[in-house]
């Protein structure tokens, strides 16, 4: 079990055992049973969705680390589409699945309830990103080179994206296995 102490998105490493109770009824090897519902697969399909994104923006920082006008396009609207997804994301799961997940499985309360931290978290990320593509989209805009904004925001992603796919793997880790077993609730 991890002690209590490294529950914070940035420090810890995955969940504790009584958080994921439910994955060893549906281990995520069954997740690709057709018989998933409906809700659960599509919910894969949004985490993979995040995580696709943040690789495309990895590597199009990458490319333009010589010429940044050159991904500018792609990087802003990549950027956007992530931001606009996620955050929506999180407010359905927040304001609608986590209340009713925590009346269908009330074992499951603390691990929602961490999830639900994390998302402020992540929301204090993504303004931080959203700063920095502002940033960079004025400098290439205004005809600046833009090499500064493209190097601060690699470096907000950086931080960013450990955290946001240590959310993801845990959200999984326990909706997934509580969608199997209960059904779309709410």
């Amino acid at each position: 079990m991890i002690p209590s102490n490294d529950l914070t998105l940035e420090t810890r490493t995955g969940l504790p055992s009584d958080m994921r109770c439910l994955l060893a009824e549906r281990p995520r090897e069954t997740w690709a049973d057709p018989n998933l519902p409906e809700t659960a697969r599509f919910w894969l399909q949004m985490h993979d969705g995040f995580r696709s994104r943040r690789s495309t923006m990895n590597r199009l920082i990458a490319e333009g680390a010589l010429n940044p006008r050159s991904v500018h396009p792609q990087l802003i609207q990549t950027l956007n589409g992530f931001l606009g997804s996620l955050d929506g994301h999180h407010r359905v799961e927040t304001g609608h699945y986590f209340p009713a997940f925590r009346q269908a499985e009330p074992r499951m309360v603390a691990g929602l309830d961490l999830l639900d931290r994390d998302h402020d978290a992540i929301h204090e990320q993504l303004e931080a990103l959203h700063g920095a593509g502002q940033a960079f989209d004025r400098a290439i805009n205004s005809g600046a080179g833009g090499f500064a904004e493209l190097g601060r925001l690699n470096e907000i992603l950086g931080r960013a994206g450990p955290a946001l796919i240590r959310h993801l793997d845990d959200e999984e880790e326990i909706v997934i296995p509580l969608l199997a077993l209960h059904g779309a609730r709410g």
